[in-house]
C-alpha cells in the first residue's frame, strides 16, 4: 500500500472515531426517531388499494367478441368503433365519477369516535343514514351533525357548524326516534339501525359525526385517487384501481362506476338503432297508405273494365318485357329511397343521425353514412362532459357538415345515375310498346296501374325487413368493456408503509445528530488534531500533549499519565532535533505560541521538569517579560529575575536563578518586574553576554518566550535557539492563525522550529490519544471518566 493510500486509511478512520466518540447522540436520534414513527403508524389511517380489470372493445388490439357478430351479414354491430385510449379518458372522465359518487351518495360520511383516533364507516356502522329527499343545496352545501345515542330507540342530533346562515336542524327539538323523517336545510333525513344490530347490545351514548361534503369536492378527491391504465401496449385490458381508507367502499365505487360505464356506453350505441327505427316507422306509415290507394285503383280498373287475367292474353309478347319491368322496378326503389335520404338529409342537424342500411347498394354513400354516424356519436358522447365551445366538438361540428355535404352530394350523383339508368330503361321497352300496340289500351292502363302497386309492395317489404334488423340490435347491443377480475382490495395498506416509515426513520434518527455535528464541525474553524498541521505544512511536528488533569502540577517522575508519556515522547524528538547542538554547549530550546493562553509556560516547564529527571543540568528562563506566568508553575516567592538583572550593573547572574526543591539539577531564572522598556532590554548587549555564560553552565536551556502575534520580544531572541518549540493548543488556536507560524518558518526567522499540539482530548480520538495511553498500562492515576449519560448535556 503506498503512502498516500495509508494517509487516506488514516484519514476516514480518523473521520469515523471523531463522529462514533458521540455515538450515544446518534442512539439517542434513532430512538427519538423510531418512537415518533411508532406513534404515527399507531395512530394514522392505513390506506388500503382496490382494483379492478377489465377487457374493453378496440378494433386496433382485437377486442373482444360481440353478441353482433351472429348478424355481421345484416351489416350489424359495425357502426361504433372503440380505442382503448379514448375509453381509458373516458372512465377518467368527471362526469363518469360525478354520477358514481351521486349513485351510491359517497358525499354523505359518518365518522364513528374513539377515544383517541376517529374513523370513517361505509354500511357496517352502528347506524344507517339515508336522505330520502334531496333540495338542490345537497350537492352544494356542508352539513355536520353529531349523533348521540340517548337511548335504544331514541337519539339526539345536534349541528357542529356554527357558521351556518340557514339552521341545519328545526331548533325545537333535539331528540328524534329511529326510522323518523327529520327535515335538514338540505332535505329529508332518516337515521335507522341495521337490522343485525338492532337486538345487539353496545355502548350507550356513542359519538358519530354525520357530515354531508360539496359534491365538487368528493369527486376531486376520488379523481385524484382514481387510476386507468392499460396492462400492455399489446392488449386492450385496462386496469382501474383507487386508494381509500375502507375498503368496502374502494370495492364498491369500482364496480358502480364499471356499471354505469357499460350502461353509458350501451346508450350511446342504441342511440343509433332508435334513430333508425324511428325513420323506418315513419316510412311505412306513408308507404302503407300509398300502397293502399294503388290497390284501390287496381280494384276500381278491374271492376270497370270487367277484367279479369289480361296477361295470359298477351303471354307471349309480355315475356320478353319481363326483365325490363323487374329492373324498372328496382330502379324506381332506389330512386325513392335515394329521394328520402335527401329530403331526411336537408332536415337533420348536426346532433342527428342519417338512417344506416337503408340504402341497398354497397358504394361511397353507405361508407359515408357511416362515418357520419360515428362523428355524430362521437360529438354527443363529448358533450356529456363538455359544452359546444369545446375545441373537439367545434373541430367535429365542422367535420359532420363537411362530411354531410359529401354525403349529399353522393347520394345527388346515386340519383343522377339511377335517373339516366330509367331513361335507358323507358327506351329499351319502347321498343317492346311497339309490339305490344296490338294489345287493347286497358292492358296498357293496367300495366301503370300494377307497375305501380308492385313498386309499393317491394318498398314496404324492404322496409319492413329493415325494421327487425332495427329491433334485433337494440335487443342484443352489447357491453362496451367485459369485467375480467371484479375490483378486490389489497390486504396490506399501501400506506403508509411501515418498513420504509421505520427505515426512514433510522436514517433520519442517524443523520440528524450527524448533520449538527457535521455542520457544527464545519463551523468550528479550531485546530482539532495533528493532521490540521502535518497535512498542510511541512513543518516537523514533535507530538500532542493530551489534556492534563492538573494543568496548574509539574509533573514527576512518576507520573504516568498519557501527558507525561507524551512529554517525554516530545522530550525524544527534541533530542532528534539538537543533534547539531556541538557537545559541551548548552541545548537551547525556547518555546513559544501563536496567542496567550495556548500552554507555552505549562510546556515550558514540564519540559525542563523531564529533562531534569533524565539527570540532565536545566535551566529554566521566562522571558515573556511582559505577561510572565512562570511563577505560577515553580512556586518561588522572590519576584527578582531576568529584567532586575538586565537593568542593573555590576551583577552577577547567580544571584537571580533560584533551584526548584526536589530537583538536584533543575534551575529556574524568572521574568522578573515589568519593565517600561522591554524591547529595549532584551536588544541589550548583556542578553548576548548572558546567553554565552549559560550555555557554558547547563546542558539544557528552556526559554519561555513571548506569544509571535503580539509583539516581536521573541524575534529578537531568536538567534540564541537551537530549535523553537511552536505550541498550538487543540480547540482553541483558530486554524488561519497557522499562517502566521508558517510564515515565519519559511523566512527563517525562528530557527529549526518544530510544532507542539497542545491539550488533545484523548476521548476525542485526537493525536496520539486516539490510541490511547492507557492501553499500554499507564493510565491508573488519569481521572476516572464519567458515564455518557452523567455528561450527555455538557457541552
Amino acid at each position: 500500500m503506498s503512502e498516500d493510500d495509508q494517509n487516506e486509511d488514516f484519514n476516514i478512520r480518523e473521520t469515523l472515531e471523531k463522529y462514533l466518540s458521540h455515538w450515544q447522540w446518534f442512539a439517542l436520534g434513532a430512538f427519538l426517531c423510531l418512537a415518533i414513527s411508532y406513534v404515527y403508524l399507531r395512530y394514522s389511517t392505513p390506506q388500503y388499494q382496490a382494483s379492478t380489470t377489465i377487457l374493453v372493445k378496440d378494433e386496433k388490439k382485437g377486442g373482444m367478441l360481440s353478441e353482433l357478430s351472429a348478424f355481421s351479414d345484416m351489416g350489424l354491430g359495425n357502426a361504433l368503433k372503440n380505442n382503448v385510449d379514448n375509453e381509458i379518458e373516458i372512465l377518467k372522465s368527471r362526469s363518469l365519477v360525478e354520477n358514481t359518487v351521486k349513485n351510491l351518495k359517497l358525499n354523505v360520511v359518518l365518522i364513528k369516535h374513539g377515544n383517541i383516533a376517529s374513523a370513517e364507516t361505509f354500511r357496517d356502522g352502528p347506524i344507517d343514514v339515508d336522505f330520502i329527499t334531496i333540495k338542490p343545496e345537497f350537492y352544494k352545501s356542508k352539513m355536520l351533525l353529531e349523533f348521540i345515542e340517548v337511548s335504544s330507540d331514541r337519539f339526539s342530533l345536534e349541528s357542529k357548524l356554527t357558521s351556518e346562515a340557514v339552521p341545519t336542524l328545526p331548533k325545537d327539538k333535539k331528540e328524534y326516534g329511529y326510522g323518523e323523517i327529520i327535515p335538514t336545510a338540505i332535505g329529508d333525513l332518516v337515521v335507522s339501525k341495521p337490522i343485525l344490530l338492532k337486538n345487539a347490545v353496545q355502548d350507550r351514548y356513542q359519538s358519530i359525526d354525520i357530515r354531508v361534503s360539496p359534491l365538487d369536492a368528493v369527486v376531486a378527491s376520488y379523481l385524484s385517487r382514481l387510476k386507468v391504465n392499460p396492462v400492455s401496449k399489446t392488449s386492450s385490458v385496462v386496469e382501474i384501481s383507487i386508494t381509500d381508507p375502507i375498503v368496502k367502499r374502494a370495492e364498491v365505487f369500482l364496480d358502480k362506476l364499471i356499471q354505469i360505464y357499460n350502461d353509458a356506453a350501451a346508450a350511446d350505441k342504441n342511440f343509433i338503432s332508435e334513430n333508425t327505427s324511428k325513420f323506418i316507422k315513419e316510412r311505412l306509415v306513408l308507404i302503407t297508405k300509398e300502397l293502399d290507394g294503388v290497390e284501390q285503383n287496381v280494384e276500381s280498373f278491374k271492376q270497370s273494365n270487367s277484367l279479369t287475367d289480361i296477361e295470359s292474353e298477351a303471354e307471349l309478347f309480355i315475356a320478353g318485357s319481363n326483365e325490363y319491368n323487374k329492373k324498372s322496378v328496382e330502379n324506381e326503389i332506389q330512386l325513392n329511397v335515394v329521394a328520402s335520404m335527401l329530403d331526411f338529409l336537408k332536415k337533420s342537424t348536426t346532433a342527428d343521425l342519417l338512417p344506416a342500411n337503408i340504402i341497398s347498394e354497397k358504394g361511397e354513400a353507405s361508407e359515408l353514412i357511416s362515418s357520419y354516424n360515428q362523428l355524430v356519436l362521437e360529438r354527443n358522447r363529448i358533450l356529456k362532459s363538455a359544452t359546444v365551445a369545446n375545441p373537439t366538438v367545434v373541430a367535429l361540428d365542422q367535420q359532420i357538415l363537411s362530411l354531410k355535404a359529401n354525403v349529399g352530394e353522393s347520394l345527388r350523383r346515386m340519383q343522377s345515375s339511377l335517373t339516366i339508368q330509367k331513361r335507358n330503361l323507358k327506351n329499351q321497352e319502347g321498343l317492346l310498346d311497339s309490339k305490344i300496340g296490338k294489345i287493347p289500351v286497358q292492358e296498357r292502363q293496367f300495366r301503370v296501374i300494377a307497375r305501380q302497386q308492385k313498386v309499393k309492395e317491394e318498398l314496404y317489404l324492404y322496409l319492413m325487413e329493415k325494421r327487425e334488423e332495427t329491433a334485433i340490435s337494440l335487443a342484443a347491443t352489447a357491453p362496451n368493456a367485459r369485467v375480467i377480475d371484479a375490483a378486490k382490495a389489497a390486504i396490506s395498506p399501501v400506506s403508509p408503509k411501515k418498513n420504509i416509515i421505520y427505515l426512514a426513520a433510522l436514517l433520519l434518527g442517524i443523520l440528524i445528530p450527524f448533520g449538527i455535528l457535521y455542520v457544527k464541525d464545519l463551523l468550528d474553524t479550531k485546530v482539532k488534531s495533528r493532521f490540521d498541521i502535518t497535512d498542510k505544512f511541512s513543518i516537523p511536528f514533535l507530538g500532542d500533549i493530551p489534556r492534563s488533569s492538573t494543568p496548574n502540577e509539574i509533573i514527576d517522575t512518576t507520573s504516568r499519565t498519557s501527558t507525561a508519556e507524551a512529554l517525554r515522547i516530545v522530550r525524544a524528538n527534541l533530542d532528534y532535533m539538537l543533534t547539531q547542538v556541538a557537545d559541551g554547549q548548552a541545548k537551547s530550546i525556547f518555546v513559544t505560541s501563536t496567542i496567550p493562553g495556548e500552554g507555552k509556560t505549562f510546556l515550558s516547564v514540564n519540559m525542563a521538569s523531564i529533562f531534569a529527571h533524565a539527570g540532565k543540568k536545566v535551566l529554566l528562563v521566562g522571558m515573556d517579560i511582559r505577561k510572565p506566568k512562570l511563577n505560577e508553575y515553580v512556586g518561588i516567592t522572590d519576584p527578582k529575575g531576568l529584567t532586575d538583572y538586565l537593568s542593573a550593573k555590576n551583577v552577577v547572574i547567580a544571584d537571580y536563578i533560584n533551584q526548584m526543591q526536589g530537583y538536584e539539577a533543575f534551575d529556574v531564572l524568572l521574568g522578573g518586574v515589568i519593565p517600561p522598556n522591554p524591547t529595549e532590554l532584551l536588544m541589550s548587549r548583556k542578553v548576548d553576554e548572558l546567553f554565552a555564560q549559560l550555555k557554558k553552565e547547563y546542558d539544557y536551556i528552556i526559554v519561555d518566550t513571548a506569544p509571535v502575534s503580539l509583539v516581536s520580544d521573541t524575534m529578537i531572541i531568536a538567534k540564541h535557539a537551537d530549535t523553537f518549540a511552536y505550541v498550538v493548543r487543540a480547540n482553541y488556536l483558530d486554524k488561519r492563525m497557522l499562517a502566521l507560524p508558517d510564515i515565519l518558518h519559511r523566512e527563517h526567522k525562528l530557527p529549526n522550529m518544530a510544532f507542539i499540539l497542545n491539550d488533545t482530548a484523548v476521548s476525542k480520538g485526537y493525536g496520539y490519544g486516539g490510541y490511547g495511553y492507557g492501553g499500554y498500562g499507564y493510565g491508573g492515576v488519569e481521572k476516572k471518566k464519567k458515564p455518557w449519560y452523567k455528561t450527555i448535556f455538557k457541552k
